[in-house]
């Protein structure tokens, strides 16, 4: 390790003396690294927010302390049970490679499927399997590694979501849900697509769904190169009985 790092030489190692100190470290450092991803998610209203993440950061954490509280206790005050019963001790990421299975019961509770057929919650669920992959490490003494995660982790959710939304509103392809009075007015909603050069790759028709009770449809579209999103959502919106245009 670096020398500047020196001074967390102590809280690597879990012995009976420092017990106390390094758990207290680490669930700490645990708890403020899962707050800071959980800020970004809360701040939008997401399902999984500022508490979620603590708390998955801190319990995966707590569970890396658990293996290797019992891989010490093994090699010590426990050591005459094992070699009285001929045991093996435990396998200190034995407990670690639960939680990473475990993790994906509340990933799976953040994902859903919109009305439109949009999945959202990806994100959110990702970030919630890399704050446990966090605390592994925090668990286990690589705060260092921990914190640059969590570093990237926010670059990732906060930075990176303006340049993915940069690009996405100047990509042609895109998907519009139309909401309209009568599925009569499907008819001229096409014709005033087409009109435009927009090529249409796919209609998905839902009747009355939704709050309004109003059909509505789906659609995948090509945009000419002089047309941006802007423009292609007023023309839609302009057309008779067309009660709202969203881009999904």
């Amino acid at each position: 390790m670096p020398e500047f790092l020196s001074f967390m030489d102590p809280l690597r190692q879990l012995t009976a003396s420092n017990g106390v100190y390094v758990t207290l470290f680490r669930l700490g450092v645990a708890a403020i690294c899962g707050g800071v991803i959980g800020l970004e998610r809360g701040r939008k209203r997401r399902p999984a927010g500022f508490r979620t993440h603590m708390l998955v950061c801190i319990g995966a954490a707590l569970a890396m302390l658990i293996s290797q509280y019992l891989t010490m206790m093994a090699q010590t005050d426990w050591a005459w049970i094992y070699q009285k019963l001929n045991l093996t001790p435990t396998d200190a990421s034995r407990l670690g490679a639960q939680v990473i299975n475990g993790i994906g019961f509340l990933g799976a509770g953040t994902i859903i499927v919109t009305g439109q057929q949009e999945v959202k919650g990806l994100t959110t669920a990702a970030g919630l399997w890399a704050s446990a992959c966090m605390g592994l490490c925090i668990g286990a003494g690589f705060v260092e590694g921990a914190l640059l995660g969590c570093l990237l982790i926010s670059v990732t959710i906060i930075v990176l979501t303006r340049v993915e939304r940069l690009v996405m509103n100047r990509s042609r392809n895109l998907n519009l849900n139309i909401e309209f009075l009568h599925l009569d007015d499907l008819g001229k909603i096409i014709s005033t697509i087409k009109e435009q050069d927009i090529r249409i790759f796919d209609v998905e028709i839902h009747k009355n769904k939704g709050t309004t009770n109003l059909p509505s449809a789906v659609f995948s579209i090509r945009l000419p190169k002089k047309m941006n999103h802007a423009s292609v959502l007023t023309l839609i919106a302009d057309v008779e009985n067309v009660r709202s245009v969203e881009e999904l």
